[in-house]
């Protein structure tokens, strides 16, 4: 059983559904999922679709040729088209912070996760122990403000051997210049510790309790060049009250980040994220 999935958008016209459902039929697919998006604003249509074939013969690389050949060029579709039997492989850059990257490891370990990690990264020794003890190979590459462009290149040339698809920033202190965005576009996954936009810098949480705020969130967003400013992918909020303290916060803080960014991760992996004029498309 062969199963890819294809990603489309392109200009909104007549007849992209039923062209596309029947080239998937005359190649002998059995379609098991689609959905479909028109953003009426800027008159885009969007599509996901899985499909499954039998033939002993299907060949994913073949289907890519006549696909282009026949429907994207006619429609003038951006597409991908990836093969469901491809576990993409995802680097961990950390720092001190060790919620998020537990929860990940713990989701990856019961096979919740459908990918692959080769290493994990850190400008900090302090989390390798946990990596140690997931059977994960931990890579120390200090970042200062005098050797950050060094240090970049270093996480380059680990991401590039390990042929890395797409990075996970787990509150990972550091950011990330365009000299990895360049080369990642729409895969760089970060996690902010609030309902974008919101209280920023070194203490969020303190700042959100001085102001009284009745709610905290997480945000999980692709890395752009302007700071916390990429498409979302995955938000949540939880309710606070007076009654609760800075610590109370932090940790209720701590409980969305971990599930917003495993969410993200797994939207990002099982393909049903399309990005478009810094917005997503997020499919079910």
């Amino acid at each position: 059983m062969n199963k890819i999935i294809i990603l489309i958008h392109c200009k909104d016209r007549p007849n992209i559904i039923a062209s596309v459902t029947n080239f998937i039929a005359e190649k002998g697919g059995n379609i098991v999922y689609i959905d479909q998006h028109v953003d009426r604003q800027q008159d885009i249509f969007f599509m996901r679709l899985e499909s499954e074939f039998t033939s002993k013969t299907f060949s994913t690389d073949s289907f890519k040729d006549d696909f282009k050949g026949t429907l994207a060029e006619a429609f003038g579709m951006r597409w991908r088209i990836y093969s469901s039997e491809y576990r993409p492989k995802m680097a961990l850059f950390v720092s001190k912070y060790d919620h998020c990257l537990y929860d990940l490891l713990g989701r990856y370990n019961s096979g919740e996760l459908n990918l692959d990690i080769p290493f994990i990264v850190s400008n900090h020794e302090d989390l390798k122990p946990i990596a140690e003890r997931f059977a994960i190979p931990y890579y120390h590459i200090p970042v200062t403000k005098d050797n950050k462009a060094a240090a970049e290149d270093e996480q380059l040339r680990l991401l590039e051997a390990h042929h890395i698809d797409f990075i996970v920033l787990a509150r990972y202190m550091q950011i990330v210049s365009s000299k990895l965005i360049d080369k990642y576009p729409n895969k760089i996954i970060n996690i902010h510790h609030s309902f974008l936009p919101a209280f920023v810098g070194a203490k969020p949480y303190h700042s959100a309790f001085n102001r009284g705020v009745k709610i905290i969130g997480a945000t999980s967003h692709y890395v752009t060049e302007v700071l916390d400013a990429g498409p979302i992918i995955e938000q949540d909020v939880t309710g606070v009250t007076h009654a609760h303290t800075i610590q109370d916060l932090i940790a209720k803080g701590r409980d969305l980040e971990k599930i917003v960014l495993a969410n993200a991760v797994k939207l990002h992996a099982d393909r049903k994220v399309m990005v478009y004029n810094n917005k997503t498309v997020i499919f079910s």
